[in-house]
């Protein structure tokens, strides 16, 4: 069975599908994998190592798309890719389906099997094959880094010669793996974390990580199963925001990863909230792909300002992609696509989660597709020319 690697073509992404590693295993299971050349460059893989690893080189990739078995991607193929691939090949990516119905239905036109494993269900079997984890991982320690370094103060207590500096205070929004992790990393770092989530039953996790459990008593539960949160009654949301601008009003720091069914985020943060916040202040939006869990956030792949409060090249903050400057100097970064400034380990999670799929599901030297099973059941976006993911069918109605 053929698998072809693609260069990515989303941009800013700098991942790649498969690493030298999983090519070997992937080889060695009875698969032939073809590389197009240059998908690995930017994320420290060069051709050399796919080469050595058993991958065929191709400096094209339409003849490579056209007789795949399998497309393995990173990002949400274009449409013009989708025409490009064999009718009822298959695909394994992350297509967040619900957010791209255009090519969830170019999918299905073309009769592709497509699974996405932003999809598969969260479950101790497929922990393996979560790639909604990996880079939730990388998005929480890399967000916390970015706004260390953007924070004009010290993350650290520090005892000097002039005196004591305290630490700073960090305020992580959502307890899922980017808020643990951001958590643990802010600890690292040597802030004082406060952290919330509307899961109380997570609260244990937080403080197990260094940070101090801040909520409040919903009148609901928010628990929607498999680690995600739902959206909050009115009544709770207004407890929630009593409660979010007291410890946003106090923080240094906020980091924001709140996301409902893990795809959608809630505006939790409003202008109103920003206004009391100290300035240079910095509000870290993880959830940006999701849309944003701060009211101001201006989605985009980060670009950083000079010391002006302007674009490097001069423009206007607004139309800086990832990164505003409120009128209060609260700087709000709400950066896209996160896990590939860190492509390289990023690239290695991701591949090694695809493998996993592979190869649970890769039998005798064949792929069955079963329906009975729940992961292939879950993570089945469209088949044989009909869209199967039933949240995203209903939008497409």
């Amino acid at each position: 069975m053929k698998l072809a690697v693609p260069r990515e073509s989303q941009p800013g992404e700098t991942r790649v599908a498969l690493v030298p590693e999983s090519v070997k295993k992937l080889i060695a299971a009875g698969f032939t994998v073809t590389v197009e050349a240059g998908a690995g460059q930017s994320a420290g893989y060069p051709d050399a190592q796919y080469t050595e690893a058993g991958a065929t080189l191709v400096n094209h990739a339409e003849a490579m798309l056209r007789e795949a078995d399998w497309i393995l991607k990173v990002g949400v193929p274009t449409i013009q890719e989708v025409g490009q691939y064999r009718p009822e090949a298959m695909l394994l990516t992350s297509l967040m389906s619900t957010r791209n119905l255009p090519t969830v239905q170019a999918l299905a036109v073309r009769k592709i099997t497509s699974f996405s494993t932003d999809a598969i269900p969260r479950t101790t079997r497929a922990q393996a094959m979560d790639t909604l984890s990996s880079m939730a991982n990388i998005a929480g320690y890399k967000g916390v880094l970015l706004a260390a370094v953007e924070l004009p103060r010290y993350f650290p207590m520090l005892m000097t010669a002039a005196g004591t500096v305290l630490p700073a205070k960090v305020f992580v929004i959502g307890a899922g793996v980017a808020g643990l992790q951001a958590i643990a990393t802010a600890k690292r770092l040597g802030a004082q974390v406060f952290a919330t989530d509307v899961r109380p039953e997570v609260k244990e996790q937080i403080e197990s990580v260094g940070a101090k459990y801040v909520g409040i008593e919903l009148k609901q539960s928010a628990a929607a199963g498999g680690g995600y949160a739902k959206e909050l009654s009115d009544e709770d949301k207004a407890l929630q925001k009593q409660m979010l601008a007291e410890q946003c009003a106090v923080s240094d720091v906020v980091v924001t990863t709140a996301l409902i069914g893990g795809v959608f985020a809630p505006k939790l943060i409003g202008a109103d909230i920003v206004k009391t916040m100290k300035p240079g202040s910095i509000i870290m939006d993880l959830a940006a792909d999701g849309g944003g869990n701060c009211e101001l956030s201006k989605p985009g792949l980060l670009t950083p300002l000079s010391p002006s409060g302007k674009g490097v090249g001069g423009e206007a903050f607004p139309q800086v992609g990832g990164v505003i400057l409120t009128d209060n100097n609260v700087k709000i970064i709400a950066p896209l696509n996160l896990p590939a400034s860190v492509p390289y380990h990023a690239s290695m999670l991701w591949s090694r989660n695809l493998t996993s799929f592979m190869l649970a599901f890769w039998k005798n030297k064949s792929f069955t597709l079963d329906l009975n099973d729940d992961i292939l059941r879950g993570a089945l976006i469209t088949n044989q020319g009909e869209i199967m993911h039933a949240r995203t069918k209903e939008l497409v109605k």
